[in-house]
């Protein structure tokens, strides 16, 4: 007897008899915002200044701690379900990726608002709340950002209490967590507080497996006025690279393929070749100082060594053959990257009046030095033949899929192999000033200026390029406030991507020469907090993306001509309905599409994963002050695996539940049942031949 339920995630909190919940940020020796259960009012990142969410002239979503615990979420992709307007990609089955109001991006991730672009997947371990900020974000966040980006808020230190709560899971395919977080308050002044992590990875795909882990201590101090914490962190990761199933055609434009069908768990690579493995250390250090009543001060740090590899052997074509003798290309490469990057960024707040205006005045400067070593080395199924025919084999479409012997070959022999040493330095200065006039008008106005300087050498060839980019990124936001707890405004923001991919690994002497690619961003919204702990938002916008690369007249040339725009409507309500309910509902409406032709795709292609329609809805209701149990919904539309717009993942709803009950005061247990209707769905795709089954029940 098969009980497909029973074992779904259940998770343990065993706290000290002692503990005192840390929910509260503002006990924390580094104050990074409020918030109460899934309802956040204040945060720092949108402008780098103390402000009430409801005064930003922006789109701004979080999803906090408790949230996360609720529905047991584990990784960046669970939290982007939870945005409008975000939806996440395969990422080739080894790192985050997301597409943001219509831009794709594997970069635009940050750690207490500094940058975070490597690649891999991300845990929530050591997480207090995720905000994703919307629209072009250079003035705050730097360049790139074209869609918005996704900042982590980490757990700091708290000073006035000490507690260990411990949560442990297992879910029906045989994945287990566990993680523990663990405060000390060592003085009135000092505190240091421990996050860590293990979990062995497994899920409904033949073959998949792997685990990760993490540790995060850190140490904060106040002296006096001034407050530092100093953190740091290692993460592992070691895990099977699944890429998913290819599309059951080669389809067309007037009649797009879709996944093909009877291999949702069919692993289309090679055990033991198919691994990703990632080692990051991190040390982060932050400063907080008040001048005098009116001036503030904070400098924050990062260093970070990263190391790199993983092997794809990947479904490369669509399903071909005949309807008796079916077939699948197949391809394969390597990847090895080392990275180290360093960030230094320093901000000087001022309070200021002239007559009857007030000015929060925000003047910062921010300087990034970073170096990448990366390589591709493509596979072969003759190592004695190494031409671009012999890097793709067509083997029969069965179940398993038996693939050859592949062989990677590195060097300047193997057909298009790479390898690159990327250096990047950028330096960064800012001002902004938040004016108010009186208690119904604010006006934002900032500028960012960056140097951005960026080397790579194809070390196969000896040859380096170079480019140096000044940018200009304003800034310009407008609030009404017809009420104190309610404002509508009008905003403009501009960011740039100099060209190079957002990883910064090619250049040429094409792209050396061309201008960055431009992100302009129109918006209108309204915030409403009905009560402090409830709030309502909508968001309008149009999002014009730039000096997209397109082919020349002359063969060999390119030209910047492309251009693509997104225009959408956004809502979201969270918080709690009563002292026993909570929700968190979202709805995205987004048209993204090419304008005017690119390299990639002709005018009028719509842009790859983006559904014209997304609503998420979950919800947790306290039946008694010891049972809760919690109820969501997911919905998208249909959209296009890629920007060929060959192959539709079709539209899904997916309904998701929970039970909650606490046993005692120090020890609950919950029970999470991922697709309780068992729908048949496929949540991400990296192109149209490689698309991610979704998990049925479990």
């Amino acid at each position: 007897m098969k009980l497909r339920f029973a074992t779904s995630l259940l998770t343990l909190a065993l706290c000290a008899p002692s503990i005192a919940w840390a929910d509260d940020a503002d006990s924390e020796i580094i104050v990074t915002g409020k918030r109460d259960g899934y309802a956040t009012t204040e945060t720092t990142s949108g402008t780098k200044t103390s402000t009430p969410i409801l005064n930003v002239p922006q789109a701004i979503s979080v999803v906090t701690e408790q949230q996360i615990r609720d529905e047991a979420m584990l990784s960046i992709a669970d939290v982007i379900r939870h945005v409008p307007g975000l939806s996440a990609g395969q990422g080739e089955g080894h790192r985050d990726q997301i597409t943001l109001r219509g831009n794709n991006s594997t970069a635009d991730f940050f750690v207490d608002g500094l940058r975070d672009d490597v690649q891999y997947f991300r845990s929530l371990y050591n997480v207090d709340r995720v905000e994703v900020h919307k629209g072009p974000n250079a003035m705050i966040f730097g360049r790139g950002g074209g869609g918005g980006v996704i900042n982590r808020i980490s757990k700091g230190a708290i000073s006035d209490r000490n507690f260990f709560n411990l949560t442990t899971s297992l879910n029906s395919y045989g994945s287990g967590y566990i993680s523990g977080d663990s405060n000390f308050a060592l003085s009135s002044s000092t505190a240091a507080r421990i996050n860590g992590f293990y979990e062995r990875l497994d899920g409904h795909r033949d073959a998949f497996g792997g685990h990760r882990y993490g540790i995060n201590p850190v140490i904060g101090a106040k002296l006096g006025d001034v407050r530092l914490q100093l953190g740091y962190e290692h993460v592992n990761d070691d895990r099977v690279i699944d890429r998913g199933i290819p599309s059951a055609r080669t389809g067309t434009l007037a009649s797009p393929a879709g996944p093909v069908k009877g291999f949702d768990k069919t692993f289309f690579g090679v055990r033991g070749v198919n691994r990703t493995k990632f080692n990051g250390d991190t040390v982060r250090f932050r400063g907080e100082a008040d001048l005098n009543g009116s001036l503030k001060a904070n400098v924050s740090l990062l260093y970070g060594q990263y190391d790199k590899n993983y092997a794809n052997v990947f479904p490369a074509t669509a399903v071909g053959g005949t309807a008796t003798a079916p077939t699948v290309g197949i391809e394969a490469y390597t990847d090895p990257t080392k990275r180290d990057n360093f960030i230094a960024q320093t901000n000087l707040e001022w309070r200021v009046s002239t007559g009857s205006i007030d000015h929060l005045i925000l003047v910062g400067g921010e300087y990034t030095d970073q170096d990448t070593h990366n390589a591709r080395i493509n596979g072969f199924f003759n190592p004695t033949i190494l031409s671009s025919a012999n890097r793709r084999t067509i083997v029969p479409l069965t179940d398993p899929i038996v693939i050859p012997p592949v062989f990677f070959v590195a060097g300047p022999g193997g057909n298009s192999n790479r390898q690159v040493a990327s250096k990047l330095k950028q330096a960064s200065g800012y001002i902004q000033d938040q004016i108010s006039f009186g208690k119904s008008f604010d006006l934002i106005l900032g500028v960012r200026y960056d140097q951005f300087d960026l080397s790579v050498t194809n070390q196969l060839v000896s040859q380096t390029f170079s480019r140096t980019d000044n940018l200009w990124s304003p800034r310009a936001g407008l609030v009404f406030k017809p009420a104190a707890n309610a404002s509508l405004y009008a905003s403009y923001t501009k960011s740039y991507l100099p060209q190079s991919g957002d990883q910064f690994l090619s250049l040429d002497l094409s792209l050396a020469s061309l201008k960055p690619e431009t992100f302009d961003n129109y918006e209108i919204g309204a915030k409403w907090d009905i009560r402090p702990n409830l709030s309502l938002t909508a968001a309008l916008y149009q999002l014009d993306r730039g000096n997209t690369r397109a082919v020349g007249a002359t063969a060999g040339t390119i030209v910047l001509t492309g251009e693509q725009r997104s225009r959408g409507f956004e809502l979201g309500l969270t918080g709690r309905l009563s002292d026993v309910w909570q929700v968190a509902i979202g709805y995205a409406n987004t048209s993204a599409k090419i304008t005017r032709t690119t390299t990639a795709a002709p005018a009028g292609r719509k842009v790859a994963q983006v559904p014209r329609n997304q609503i998420s809805l979950w919800n947790r209701y306290e039946v008694t002050k010891r049972l809760g149990l919690g109820l969501g919904v997911y919905h998208q539309s249909a959209s296009f695996a890629q920007i060929s717009n060959l192959t539709r993942l079709p539209a899904y709803t997916r309904v998701d539940a929970a039970v909650f009950y606490k046993l005692t005061d120090a020890v609950d247990i919950q029970l999470n049942v991922e697709n309780l209707t068992d729908v048949r769905y496929f949540p991400v795709a990296h192109n149209d031949n490689n698309i991610s089954t979704g998990a049925p029940l479990n």
